[in-house]
């Protein structure tokens, strides 16, 4: 089966969303805890949420597997992102600390290999064809990284998470044009709470592919999920909420265009 879906467009742009699918592999399903079957670290809705994304003539990139089975958006030899509390590449627990799987019932070595050889390396070779076809015919190529996450977890952040967090790697994802077209368009809003490189500064996929000497540009946004669902079981969507954050979403996406 495909490991992702992917539709391409006709603006400078690719919309990736890794952390939204829920299919599994046999030996993950049934190796899982009771919490993990509930998979509540999903990305939840994301490409309901930004299906406009399309209508606009953005290339799309969904991935299809769990992250339980292998993690899209981090690095495949699982150096950590984060010097606090994160997950893996082949998460052992879930974002709250409870373990991912009944113990001695983890996949093989030889089967991560399996799901990092057919399941992560299509996905990234994906993004990296996209961006060079990008790049062949506009001279440049934009990437968002769509990401979300429930607004609470202790063990990853004190408080509740602000609205909106965009990462750009410290300034080293994007160009500092981007950076300030994102942070004007965050500014002339007043509904959503925004940080810029805070807790979330950008996963593997912006920092690998974010080369702005290149005229390659990355950007993140982990969204709190309470601004357009349910965060508990089983995380329903919330129309309404959804419709005013897709708003939100689309003067985001714009800003970041007309930088080019």
């Amino acid at each position: 089966m495909e490991p992702f879906d992917f539709q391409s467009g006709t603006l400078p742009l690719l919309v990736s969303i890794p952390h939204a699918g829920t299919r599994l592999t046999p030996e993950v399903e049934d190796g899982l805890s009771d919490a993990a079957r509930l998979q509540p670290d999903t990305d939840w809705h994301i490409p309901q949420l930004y299906d406009f994304v399309r209508g606009m003539g953005a290339s799309v990139l969904v991935g299809h597997y769990s992250r339980m089975v292998v993690d899209l958006n981090r690095p495949a030899d699982d150096t950590p992102l984060y010097a606090s509390a994160t997950t893996g590449l082949f998460p052992s627990t879930l974002f709250d600390g409870t373990p991912t799987f009944v113990a001695g019932k983890t996949p093989t070595p030889e089967q991560r290999n399996s799901y990092l050889q057919h399941i992560w390396q299509p996905y990234h070779q994906q993004i990296q064809q996209e961006l060079a076809r990008l790049k062949a015919r506009y001279g440049y190529a934009l990437l968002f990284d769509a990401h979300s996450i429930a607004s609470h977890i202790p063990r990853l952040f004190d408080g509740k998470l602000p609205d909106l967090n965009i990462g750009t790697n410290g300034g080293e994802s994007c160009s500092s044009a981007v950076e300030a077209a994102i942070r004007a368009c965050c500014d002339a809003q007043d509904q959503y709470r925004w940080v810029i490189n805070g807790r979330f500064k950008g996963g593997y996929i912006t920092r690998a592919y974010g080369q702005p000497a290149q005229q390659q540009h990355a950007v993140q946004l982990e969204l709190a999920q309470c601004n357009y669902m349910e965060e508990q079981a089983p995380f329903a969507w919330h129309a309404e909420k959804a419709a005013a954050l897709q708003v939100q979403l689309k003067k985001l996406l714009e800003s970041y265009l007309v930088c080019f």
